[in-house]
């Protein structure tokens, strides 16, 4: 009779899976446990909501300004600008929102109550006060403590605030909210994960980023690399369709509904907000910014065909069709890559499909380049331990893997360095055959496919597409970790350039001993599609 010999991979599976139910009897009787001192908090019981749509801004000052930045030649098509930068970014949307005279329909995965969202906030209330129609609507996970902001601003005349898919308790930070809460789980971890931002109906922003002080390079402790698109023309109505299904829809509960008054508190809640805003004179395109562009009558774009594709609200409470998902388009686009696919997402797990797409580009001899967040960059590690379990077999089929360095990123060409924060990855983009460009909400992973509303740009231009490109491909060099397999294929290597010379990594940067089992009693628990 034969000795069976197990491999240290068999152990480690059986490990896990191990681990994995006992954490998982564990959470269960922890959640009974809350759920018995607790008891189980309800939302109100909804009343009729008014319906309302996209108002016509075709005769305002900011559509004979985007008239008059468009070709008579190009008029069938969108007009697009590039805002890689964060000021620029930032920028763009107080200028959009100081243009606009009809209307303003902003829709937002999370709105902070720091510096940039305050500063926001306030650009909204005045523009109300010169009578703009204002919706605002706001995912409500990481909305804890601002019922009292949104109630004060939908107060105003002229303004209306709506909450996605609210949490029935109301008080409390976001942990203790989402744990007293999980009695409605498969409810509440539907998320709107949307950014979108429209002026007057003629001109809009749309890409990854949030609003808050990180996002546009104004954190003190961490600043993001993100990117965003100035949409005119055609793709607006798409956009302007997308917004009224969500406003419209049954996971869209007006504030009022969910916290009492607001009347005049908005000035006094409004105070942190940033007095100012410095820009450069012109951003890593050589554009000068939105703001100056829109006081001069012209803005400066380039056109292309472009092609919205937003999941339905209805997968919010399950009801959407997989195969029309917005995942389920933009993996379509990258499957048909025939020379060069480029992956950038902040939150990457390809799961099964991503990995079936990723084996048959690599067979048909695609260059397939991903970049994603490092261990010591990524601000979700429980995300990062999930993607770890697929580098390995991604090396094997050729994919090239960046991953953004934590002090790396300071080299980074997309990262305006401010005292001493680092840079972590947040943009969401996908060049094919530096042609066509997506650029949008949706991380690569299962929480992003299943789970969270998104949305997307997919844009047929070379000449948007290679800006992109390079932008990216410089700085995988000069800001992350190159991951490359051992000699024996068994481990893998980082490598990173460190003063002009190559630095080799054959542990891990970033991680410990703490860390790592920390992310596999996570893992263990929580299902790779939530992660």
């Amino acid at each position: 009779m034969g000795t069976i010999h197990h491999t240290d991979e068999e152990f480690q599976q059986a490990h896990q899976l191990m681990v994995r139910a006992l954490c998982r009897i564990s959470v269960t009787v922890l959640l009974l446990l809350v759920l018995l001192l607790t008891g189980c908090a309800s939302l109100p019981s909804p009343t009729q909501r008014q319906a309302s749509m996209a108002l016509d801004g075709a005769s305002t000052p900011l559509a004979q300004v985007v008239a008059a930045s468009t070709p008579v030649a190009q008029r069938t098509r969108s007009g697009l600008r590039l805002l890689a930068d964060g000021d620029h970014a930032l920028d763009a949307r107080i200028a959009l929102i100081g243009s606009a005279t009809r209307s303003l329909d902003i829709q937002y995965y999370q709105i902070a109550s720091d510096a940039v969202g305050l500063r926001l906030v306030r650009e909204l209330r005045d523009a109300a006060a010169r009578g703009v129609r204002v919706r605002l609507l706001v995912d409500d996970l990481y909305a804890a403590g601002q019922d009292p902001l949104w109630a004060a601003l939908a107060a105003l005349p002229q303004v209306q605030v709506r909450m996605f898919n609210p949490l029935p308790v109301r008080n409390g930070g976001l942990v203790s909210r989402f744990a007293l809460s999980l009695h409605q789980f498969e409810r509440i971890n539907r998320r709107m994960h949307n950014k979108l931002f429209i002026a007057d109906s003629v001109a809009a922003v749309a890409g990854g980023r949030n609003i808050g002080d990180e996002y546009f390079m104004r954190g003190e402790q961490a600043n993001f690399i993100d990117m965003d698109v100035l949409a005119t023309g055609t793709v607006v109505a798409q956009l302007a369709t997308v917004f009224d299904a969500y406003w419209n829809s049954d996971a869209a509960w007006p504030i009022e509904q969910l916290a009492a008054g607001g009347e005049g508190k908005l000035d006094e809640l409004l105070q942190a907000a940033a007095p100012t805003l410095v820009v450069s004179a012109l951003d890593r395109f050589g554009r000068s910014a939105v703001s100056q562009q829109l006081a001069a009558g012209q803005l400066g774009l380039s056109f292309a065909a472009v092609r919205v594709a937003a999941d339905d609200p209805a997968k919010a409470d399950g009801r959407a069709d997989a195969a029309t998902t917005t995942r389920a388009q933009v993996t379509l686009a990258m499957a048909a890559a025939q020379d060069e696919l480029l992956i950038v997402s902040p939150y990457f797990i390809p799961g099964r499909g991503g990995m079936a797409m990723l084996r048959d580009a690599a067979g048909r001899q695609v260059r397939t380049t991903v970049m994603t967040n490092s261990l010591g960059a990524t601000d979700e590690p429980v995300v990062h331990a999930g993607y770890a379990g697929y580098r390995h077999a991604m090396l094997k089929m050729g994919v090239k893997l960046h991953e953004l360095g934590a002090m790396l990123s300071r080299k980074s060409s997309l990262f305006a360095k401010i005292g001493s924060s680092t840079g972590r990855l947040h943009a969401k983009v996908a060049v094919i055959d530096r042609r066509h460009l997506v650029i949008g909400s949706m991380n690569m992973d299962g929480r992003s496919e299943r789970h969270n509303t998104e949305i997307a740009l997919l844009i047929d231009s070379a000449e948007l597409a290679g800006d992109v490109a390079d932008l990216f491909h410089d700085d995988a060099h000069a800001s992350s970790y190159r991951l490359r397999l051992s000699a024996d294929e068994q481990r893998i290597e980082w490598l990173a350039l460190d003063a002009g010379a190559q630095r080799l990594f054959t542990a891990e940067p970033g991680a410990s001993l703490a860390s790592g089992l920390k992310q596999a009693l996570l893992v263990a628990v929580i299902d790779e599609d939530l992660l």
